[in-house]
């Protein structure tokens, strides 16, 4: 594709490819690294985890599916040696989900690959531009939702 075809592009089109863009460039590097198991969905839960952990309810909530679906991905996580299931600290019944030492490894590669790509693109278009690209989202996404039910946007794969 050259840069008229982009350039006709909507901007819902746009925020979609740059999205996927910087996703699979993310997972290709992560793979790389040898944590070739983890899928964007894993990035979201792991967001919620961090740092002190979540209940099975908080991320069905914070990722939009099913309490069992988020059991299965806890598993498969869990078995992979990402995650591990904890006693909860205030309710004797529950389990918590924290992230294990391979959790933490991964986060961390994964906030160093998405600043380089971050730095590529101050590269490309200038520091001061990207910060106000990121300040106008952070407005749009704001005033989008501020209105709405849920305070917390969920995350779309």
């Amino acid at each position: 594709m050259n840069h008229q075809v982009f350039s006709e592009l909507d901007l819902t089109s746009l925020l979609s490819l740059s999205f996927s863009a910087s996703i699979n460039e993310l997972h290709d590097k992560l793979s790389e690294l040898g944590f070739g198991d983890i899928r964007p969905v894993h990035g979201f839960m792991f967001k919620c985890i961090t740092p002190n952990g979540a209940t099975g309810i908080e991320l069905a909530e914070y990722l939009g599916i099913t309490k069992q679906a988020v059991s299965k991905m806890v598993n498969y996580l869990e078995k992979s040696g990402y995650v591990m299931r904890k006693a909860h600290p205030t309710d004797k019944r529950g389990k918590i989900i924290v992230l294990t030492e391979r959790g933490w490894l991964v986060v961390k590669a994964k906030e160093k690959i998405l600043t380089e790509i971050e730095q590529r693109w101050i590269e490309n278009i200038g520091a001061e531009r990207l910060q106000m690209l990121k300040e106008d989202l952070t407005k749009l996404v704001y005033e989008e939702n501020e209105d709405k039910l849920s305070s917390r946007l969920k995350p779309v794969w």
